[in-house]
């Protein structure tokens, strides 16, 4: 075979030329590329194809470029024609990589069915799927493909927009998650409200079982019985109560419970009420009130809070108990005693005069042993004479004529006097005086004088081991405290409670001490009687602190 040959001129002609066209090649490429040219070259089975738009202009090819949304164009084999950055940016390539190859390549294995239904109705009409694209490092993004066809000069191209669905898919999956946990907390509110009716069902059935026991007890004890609410209304009278008034519920229920009480126990019995609903300690008062047959009798009166877990009172349930007739043997054994008394001092008086006489007698000697028989018999006196009058002025206090001729007084004087007596008495126990000034006070000086000698005598009574006492004068609040201070055996709260009542004495199992036990009763009057207050200070074994308070005098 006879070989052709060129000669220089020919081939370098030709290089020329081929150097030529592939300067324009490139050139067109670029053009492509840059968005200069609005047309595509892609390299197919039967070599390079140019696509061009018949009406892409600058403006649109901008706006495809800065969409959120990926923008991809294919042929009817499915070779992307063009791309935008946003879907090579989706599929990790860069753009020069993504054109000129199948676009199936970046859709997930699960998501090729539903790619291939969407695309083949995409070529008929409009149509959207949700698919997987998958990066070549194996990221998985969801999207929603939309589908449209369009019109180029070498034929119909499908244009396709990818909707990134990442931040649509975790926010439907945290709502799904929320819904999830909503309906679990619907079904657990459901289930715990079902018990919850459960429990109200059988709770409001025990409340009623209770209830009837409560009202079959009420009305089956001989005490008038009332409950009332925290803010004072009563709401419930057993039916001791309606027997006794006479009364039908609506006339007394509430605050109507006034009109039974006596006009002149009337005031106290709202003070004593009025001070326990607020401070929530048991309500305790002797009243009267009025029968069915409009006379009054004397009830002692007793009402207790009921609290809840955290304490707070949910109401008070009270009593009245008729006391008329330990009234009227009360009123009875005053009366003896007053009478007692009186009968009493006559004989003590002339008692006390002759052995007065018999131990100043001088006419001749009296012999040793009967000289101390008349002192110990004149000690016994004195405490005999002291119990007397004791009796004496508790009749009196209830009688109400107990005697106050009020003057100036100086507490210091009065203490210092108080004692000077009590040294001579006492003379084994320390006496020490901390009421060094003057502090003047209206009152009556004798029935003080007696309050601090029951002081002092109260503490030398219960101090055996420890015989040092501290009296002292001093200024709290604008009230001028007068206090006896011991270190004996103490009280308890329970006998702090009743220490200041009639004929209340403190019992100890380890000692034993004489006396009526009306000395603190009778004190507790005095000071009453002069507008003060008296009260004590103890722990068992720690000793106690009596003290009475008066207002200052202004001078």
């Amino acid at each position: 075979m006879e070989s052709f040959k060129y000669t220089y001129e020919q081939l370098l002609a030709e290089n020329n030329e081929l150097r030529f066209q592939l300067e324009e090649a490139n050139d067109t490429i670029d053009a492509i590329r840059s968005g200069q040219v609005d047309a595509l070259v892609v390299k197919g089975e039967e070599g390079h194809q140019l696509y061009t738009l018949k009406t892409a202009d600058q403006t649109y090819r901008v706006f495809i470029e800065k969409m959120n949304e990926g923008a991809v164009t294919l042929n009817r084999e499915g070779i992307i024609l063009y791309s935008n950055s946003r879907f090579a940016a989706m599929v990790n390539e860069p753009l020069e990589k993504v054109i000129g190859i199948y676009f199936d390549t970046f859709i997930a294995e699960v998501s090729a069915g539903k790619y291939k239904e969407v695309i083949r109705d995409g070529w008929n009409n409009d149509c959207k799927g949700e698919i997987l694209l998958s990066s070549q490092d194996g990221k998985l993004t969801p999207c929603l493909l939309s589908c449209t066809t369009l019109d180029l000069d070498e034929g119909t191209a499908l244009s396709l927009i990818l909707t990134d669905l990442t931040a649509q898919k975790e926010t439907e999956w945290e709502l799904k998650i929320k819904n999830d946990q909503l309906e679990e907390a619907q079904n657990i509110a459901e289930r715990l409200n079902n018990e919850l009716e459960d429990t109200v069902r059988e709770r409001t059935a025990d409340l009623l079982i209770s209830r009837e026991h409560f009202k079959l007890l009420a009305n089956n004890i001989p005490q008038m019985t009332w409950t009332n609410l925290p803010g004072g209304e009563v709401n419930f009278y057993n039916q001791r109560w309606f027997d006794y008034t006479g009364r039908r519920y609506g006339e007394t229920a509430g605050w109507g419970w006034q009109q039974i009480v006596h006009p002149d126990d009337l005031q106290k019995t709202m003070d004593v009420y009025l001070a326990s609903l607020n401070s929530g300690k048991v309500f305790e008062l002797e009243n009267r009130y009025l029968r069915w047959d409009n006379t009054y009798r004397w009830h002692l009166n007793r009402a207790e809070p009921l609290r809840d877990d955290k304490g707070e009172i949910l109401f008070w349930v009270g009593t009245a108990t008729d006391i008329e007739e330990q009234k009227k043997q009360l009123d009875l054994k005053d009366e003896f005693i007053g009478i007692a008394s009186h009968e009493l001092r006559t004989p003590l008086t002339s008692l006390k005069g002759y052995l007065q006489l018999i131990a100043i007698y001088k006419k001749e000697e009296v012999p040793l042993m009967v000289k101390q028989y008349v002192e110990k018999a004149g000690v016994a006196l004195n405490k005999l004479q002291r119990l007397v009058n004791d009796l004496l002025d508790v009749s009196k206090i209830h009688a109400g004529r107990l005697e106050y001729a009020m003057s100036e007084v100086n507490l210091r004087d009065l203490v210092a006097s108080t004692l000077e007596n009590a040294n001579h008495l006492y003379p084994e126990f320390d006496f020490i005086n901390r009421s060094e000034r003057n502090f003047f006070i209206a009152g009556n000086a004798g029935r003080l004088e007696q309050v601090l000698v029951n002081f002092i005598n109260n503490s030398v009574k219960y101090s055996t081991d420890n015989r040092k006492i501290i009296v002292e004068t001093r200024n709290v609040d604008g009230k001028i405290r007068v206090s006896v201070t011991d270190f004996g055996i103490g009280l308890s709260a329970g006998q702090i409670e009743h220490i200041f009542e009639r004929f209340y004495r403190v019992e100890d199992k380890k000692f034993m001490a004489s006396g009526l036990g009306m000395g603190l009763y009778i004190s507790a009057e005095i000071i009453n009687n002069h507008h003060g207050n008296i009260g004590v200070k103890s722990e068992l074994g720690e000793g106690a602190t009596f003290y009475f308070e008066l207002p200052l005098l202004e001078k």
